[in-house]
This record gives structure tokens, sequence and C-alpha cells, in this order.
């Protein structure tokens, strides 16, 4: 009774703990955003020159955005930051570009001479005369007006020609659009050129122009650029120093917790059941029907990864895939699109059908209609992923009106493309799919065992699944940037990193606890703790996104404190491998869930490596301060995503498939190879290629700035042409790997992945205990919430 009695009050404070994190975190987050709200760049009323010409209006600023937006956006270089790496970042370019016009206007004026030719006390003197125009804050919030010297508006005219060029048919620019992967007449309208110029003006006016009564820029002084006075601040090499000592104390502190609880362990279990629990499995109508899901998700998964060759192939070949001129119908823009998405679709698609899958198996009843909701909704996600993928391709044709191309197209924000009306489509797919868990769990909650508390985890991470995609439909077409920016990573790190992490934890303890291999109590605490630790970080951790945003100081330092607590959980993620390899061995029937307890192992690897090593490689503001923006990014986001979310992807998939099939042995030769050819392929992808120029670009970052190392002179190197060709290493095996799993997981349909011995089912074998005392052991442990940052 004491025992019970301890069980319930741990539980308790773990459920008032979370309660506690989940308040406090997001009124933090909510505060902070209302502070960018007030404190983002202003958007003028007017660009006017000293003569009261007009450069630019609102209107041109924001339709700009739009234009921008509808021809791939973020997929198409980047802004603050935040985007694709093949062609420029174009705020940082177009801020270079500008300095260097304005300073070469200088020099002409006062010296006679070009920039270039200056000796180092004039080209210092110019270089002073181009900071102190430059970063003086000219705009008038009375008026709303911005005002720029003649000289600037020069240099702003010189800029805007050379993109007017650019993304239209000049020829002497042909080489450089082969560099940036950008078709000829990418926007062949003069006037959508001319305001998305008035868009790239304005970006890279507030990376420069310092605030009011503060000497630095609204990005805080991002992109770094000794031209234009853009050097790094003392607080983010404070704050970062902050973040450096509380990973470490963090890491420090959670081992002496895991020295005094991990090693309280109990001897091995000795009623644990002799044979497959799930040979008495009856998948229930609904629970067959999410089996299309997986199969879909597994042709989603194989395009995606053949759109990924093709996009890393365009940075090296801009205008065709191996001289086919493939970027006349399917440009780099749409492509990169696709793969991100795609990504999206297809492991978002294998979570949510685990939860359909597991969900009347842990209430123990098949709803009326259940099946007939499982099935529209997988109509529903054929829908949408067709036409969401149509339209961001239509779009980037330049063929819609703005507003339509923000409705039906591309909204050209990374993760979240597809236009307004595919989210909200999405949203209420995913209401369905919320509707339908609970029917299902529903008689679970009102059992008063062991497997409430998880019950009711299930149900809060679904809730959270469900509702925070819907920050996705907080900005409009004319929504400031920073906003735009402030919801979107809601989605990305709170939505993707965040509730799914804790929904895929939560599944994974009630296989174990169906499998016999955990005790409900024990599973029920491990997960909420796991829950408390990652949110405690990972909420205001999502800052560490908006350094560079337009956002004020108080953003970037919560940012670095918190990013730093979200690796702390990972540097002990080594006990979760451990225990999921010690799970193998604890029964012979344990060996049939090899391969996907082998893909929870691997999960358990790439949330270290990917997550947290090369996380935090970029995390501290010192750190993003150089390289946002650079090849180290898509290091962590390839082996975080894919790493991480991919395998857990995988590991659920194939659990839920040993469910339809336990009774059947698997012959899993080709899964053996693409376990091992996924994750290799995966490290060769990273080590072999992205981190190397990743690094290279770093150098470059620190020595020249953010604009060289982006640039087409810098990137189009042999040196660094080499490591994008030796890409393709890794990219073999990888693509192997995933082709051998598409042929396992077609062998199960067909009949070529079963073996014809079939299992013996054992129907008098009892169900897994309830009772803890039943069990005197927890052999294995709980992966903790994967992803990281």
């Amino acid at each position: 009774m004491g025992t019970g009695r301890s069980t319930k009050g741990t539980l308790r404070g773990l459920w008032i703990s979370l309660t506690i994190v989940i308040v406090a975190s997001f009124a933090v987050l909510g505060f902070f955003g209302w502070q960018i709200h007030q404190k983002a760049p202003p958007l003028p009323q007017r660009v006017i020159t000293e003569d009261g010409v007009v450069l630019f209006t609102l209107d041109d600023i924001q339709d700009g955005k739009s234009v921008w937006q509808s021809m791939g956006g973020q997929e198409v270089g980047s802004i603050w930051g935040h985007g694709g790496y093949v062609a420029p970042d174009w705020s940082a370019d177009w801020l270079h570009r500008e300095g260097t016009s304005l300073a070469e206007s200088i020099a002409r004026a006062e010296y006679g001479q070009s920039f270039e030719a200056l000796d180092a006390p004039k080209r210092a003197a110019t270089e002073a005369l181009v900071q102190a125009e430059i970063r003086k804050n000219t705009y008038d919030p009375a008026t709303g007006d911005l005002r720029v010297s003649s000289r600037r508006a020069a240099a702003i005219r010189a800029t805007a020609s050379h993109y007017d060029g650019l993304f239209g048919d000049d020829p002497t620019l042909g080489s450089l659009r082969e560099a940036y992967a950008i078709p000829p007449r990418s926007v062949p309208d003069p006037e959508r050129r001319r305001m998305m110029n008035a868009f790239f003006f304005w970006a890279s006016w507030s990376c420069v122009t310092e605030r009011a009564g503060e000497p630095v820029s609204y990005t805080n002084n991002w992109p770094p650029d000794e031209l234009v006075g853009n050097r790094v601040t003392a607080p983010i090499v404070v704050w970062s120093i902050v973040s450096f000592v509380l990973l470490l104390a963090g890491i420090g502190g959670l081992s002496w917790y895991f020295a005094a609880k991990g090693h309280e362990e109990e001897a091995p279990p000795s009623l644990l059941p002799r044979k497959d629990p799930l040979l008495q499995l009856e998948p229930t109508p609904s629970m067959r029907a999410t089996v299309k899901f997986f199969w879909v998700a597994a042709a989603l998964c194989m395009a995606q990864v053949g759109l990924g060759a093709v996009s890393a192939h365009y940075g090296v070949e801009g205008s065709g895939f191996y001289g086919i001129p493939l970027a006349e119908i399917l440009p780099y823009s749409v492509t990169r699109t696709w793969h991100v998405q795609l990504a999206i679709f297809w492991i978002a698609t294998t979570w949510l059908a685990t939860g359909l899958f597991v969900a009347p198996a842990v209430g123990g009843v098949e709803p009326r209609f259940q099946r007939a909701g499982v099935n529209f909704l997988f109509t529903c996600l054929l829908v949408i992923v067709v036409g969401s993928l149509f339209g961001t391709w239509y779009s980037t044709r330049q063929r819609m009106g703005l507003d339509a191309s923000f409705w039906f197209g591309h909204q050209g924000l990374e993760y979240t493309d597809i236009g307004r009306f595919w989210q909200i489509f999405l949203f209420v797919g995913l209401v369905l799919w919320l509707v339908l868990m609970v029917r299902a769990l529903r008689p679970a909650l009102a059992r008063r065992d062991e497997q409430r508390t998880l019950v009711g985890l299930f149900l809060l991470s679904s809730l959270g699944i469900a509702m925070f995609y819907a920050a996705g439909l907080m900005w409009g077409r004319h929504s400031h940037l920073s906003m735009v920016e402030y919801w979107r990573w809601w989605v990305v790190h709170l939505w993707v990193e965040g509730f799914f992490e804790v929904f895929a934890t939560v599944i994974i303890a009630f296989l174990l606890v169906r499998l016999g291999l955990l005790r409900p109590g024990s599973a029920s605490r491990a997960v909420l703790f796991s829950t408390i630790v990652f949110l405690s970080g990972g909420v205001i951790g999502t800052f560490h996104h908006l350094y560079f945003t337009g956002t004020p100081m108080p953003v970037l330092a919560l940012g670095a404190v918190f990013s730093a607590l979200e690796v702390v959980p990972l540097s002990l993620i080594g006990f979760e491998a451990y225990g999921n390899l010690r799970l193998i061995g604890l029964r012979p029937w344990v060996t049939s869930y090899k391969w996907p307890i082998y893909f929870f192992v691997a999960v358990a690897f790439w949330n270290l490596v990917g997550a947290g090593l090369f996380g935090f490689l970029i995390n501290p503001p010192i750190a993003l301060y150089y390289m946002q923006g650079l090849n180290t990014t898509p290091v962590h986001g390839h082996t975080a995503m894919f790493g991480v979310y991919g395998m857990l992807g995988f590991g659920l998939m194939l659990f839920c498939l040993r469910g339809v099939s336990a009774r059947f042995v698997w012959r899993t030769g080709a899964l053996s190879f693409a376990f091992w050819a996924i994750n290799i392929g995966l490290a060769a992808m990273a080590f072999v290629s992205l981190l190397p120029v990743g690094i290279m670009q770093s150098i470059a970052s620190v020595e020249k700035g953010m604009w060289y190392a982006r640039s087409a002179e810098f990137l189009q190197t042999p040196l660094m042409d080499g490591f994008r060709w030796s890409r393709v290493l890794g990219d073999t095996i990888f693509a192997a790997g995933i082709v051998a799993l598409g042929y396992f997981l077609l062998g199960l349909r067909t009949g070529w992945s079963l073996s014809p011995q079939e299992t013996t089912a054992t129907p008098s074998l009892p169900p897994p205990p309830e009772n803890p005392e039943e069990l005197s052991g927890t052999p294995a442990t709980l992966p903790p919430l994967a992803g990281g940052n």
C-alpha cells in the first residue's frame, strides 16, 4: 500500500511540475512574442531621397515580399540567414553590394580613385564615411518616411539594376544564375522585379540600421560585414559564454541524478512473457486500414530522397541534371521545396498512422465508423500532398496572382511552404485525426489503472500535434517578416521538434508495455520525467532560431540559455541506446523486433550526434552569428531531421507492420542492408561533404563576411566543387538503403519478405501484467524526446 501511495505521489508531483513548465514557458514565449511585434524593424510608408524622389513605398515592400515568396522564397537563397544555401543570402548580398557601390562613389568623389585602388588610410576613411551614412537611422516614425541621401539612392539603384538583370534574362549574368541555380526570367515581370528589389532593400536596411538609441542594428549586427560596420557585439559573446557554462552545469546535474537514481536497478524481470504477446493481437479493421498509410509513406520517402539528390546536384550544375535540362521543368526552387515538404509528409504520416494503429489496441475497443474515419483521413492525405505539391510548382512559374499564390501556391517559407488553403486543409485533417484518437483512447482513460498516466500523456501530445500546427495560420500575406518567423518557428520547433517528440516517446512506451518489456508505472514516470526535462529547455529554446530576425536583445539571451539546456538530456543518450540493445537479449522472441529496436538505437545515436553535437555547434549566438545560413545548418538539419525523425518513423512503421504480421517470420536480409546503408550513407553525406563545406564557409565568414561565404566567387572554386561532388558517395549508399527498405516493405505485401514458417500462437498467454509487483525489474529505458534543436 505504501509503495502504491508513493507511486501516486510521484506521478502527481511530476504532473504538477509538467504543468508549471508548460504554463511558465509559454507565458515567456508569448510575452516576448509581443515584444518582437513592438520592436521589429519598422516598415516605412515611403523610401525617399533628400530631393523628395520616391524610391519605394510600403506597398512595394510588402508586395515584393510576396513576389519573393511566390518564386520560392526561402527555397531560393535566404533572408536573415533562413532558407536555402545554393543562392546567396539576399539581405547579406544586397547589403554588401550597396555598401561597395556607396564606397566606390565616395572614393571617386573624395580621392578621384576607385575604392579598390585606395591605400590603407584612405580606404579606412572611406569605410568610416560609408558606415556613418549607411548605419544612421533616418526613419521618421511621425511621417513613416525613410530618407536616404542622393549618393545612397544611386547605390540603391545600382544594386537594384543588378538584381533586375539577375532575375530577368541579362546574358552577362548567365554564369551567376547558373551558380545560383536560378533559371533565366525566374521573375519575368519587370514590375514584380522592382517590387522584390524594394523588399530586398528593406531586409538589408534592417541588417545595418541601428536601433534608435542603441549602437546595434535591428538584426543584432548580423550579417558580419566589416565594410558596413557589422561586427559581433558584446552581448553575443557574453551570452554564448553563459550558454557554455549552463550546458556543462546541466550535464553535471543530470549525471548526478542518473548516478543517484539510475543505479537503483532491480533484478532482471522474472515473469517476462515467454512468447510474443502480439501473437494474441487480432488487428481491428481500423488498425488494418492504417497499413496503406505506411505504403504511401514509403513511396513519399523514396521520392523525397530522389529529389534530394537532384537538389544537391543543382549545386554543381545549376541548370540541369547531368546534362538533362531538368531546371526548365523542375528548377531548384521546386525540387528543394518538394524535398523538404515530402520529408514532413512521410515522417508525419508514419507517426500519425502509428497513433491510429496503437489507439484501438490501448483502448481495447473499436469505435463505430473508426475504419471509415481512417479511410477518409487517408483520402484527405492524398489530396493534400498532390494538391500542395502542384500548387508550389505552379506558383514558381509566376503565372498566379500574389493572393492566389499565397492561398494555393507557394508561401516561400521553409517547412511551411504550402499555400494557406492547404495549410487549413491539413489542420482540419489533424483535428479529424485527434477526434479518431480520442474516440479510441476514451475507454483506456476511463480505466483507473497504471496505464492511465500514459494514456493522459498520449492524449496531451495528440492535442498538441493537432493544435500547434495552427501556429502556421497566424500570419497573413502582409504580416511583418519578424512575426512570420516567430510563428513559423512555433511550427518547426514546437510542433515538429516538440509535441511530435512527446507523442513518439509515449507511443514507444506503449509498445514496450504491450510487449511486457516495461512496467506501466515505470514507463509513466520515465515519460513524464523526459517530457519535463525536454520542455524545460525546448519551449523557450525556440528563441535560438530568432537571434537575428529583427528581435530585441532579451530574445537572444533567452535563446542562448535555454537552447543550451535543450542539449543537456542528449548528453546521456547512451543510456537509451544501451537499454534498447538489452531488450533484444531478454527473450528469444524479442529478436523478432530486432530491426525496429535497431532503428530506435539509431535514433539515440543521431540524437546525440545530429541534434546534440551538430545542434550545439550552431546554437550559441557567437557560432550562429558567423554560421547562420551556411552548410553547417544542413549538417544539423539532415542528421537531426532524417537521423532522428526519419529513423523513428522507420522504427514505428516496422513495429506496426510487425504487429499486423506477428504470426509470420520476416526475411530480414534486405532490411539489414537497408539499416546499415541508410546510417552509413547519412554519416558519409554529413562528414565527407556537408561538414567540410560548412567549416570552409565559416572560416570565410569570419575572415571576410557572410556575403563572401555565400558568394559564387567562393562556392564555385575547384576545392568547394570537389567537396560538393564528394557527396555522391554518401548519397549513393543512402539511396541504396532506401531502395532496399522499399523492397523489403513491398515484400511484406507480395510475400517475398515473409518466411513460409508461421509462428505458433499461444491463445492462453496472459496479457502483460499491470501490477508492478508482478515484474521485478525494468531492464529497458525509454527513448528520451527525440530531435533536440
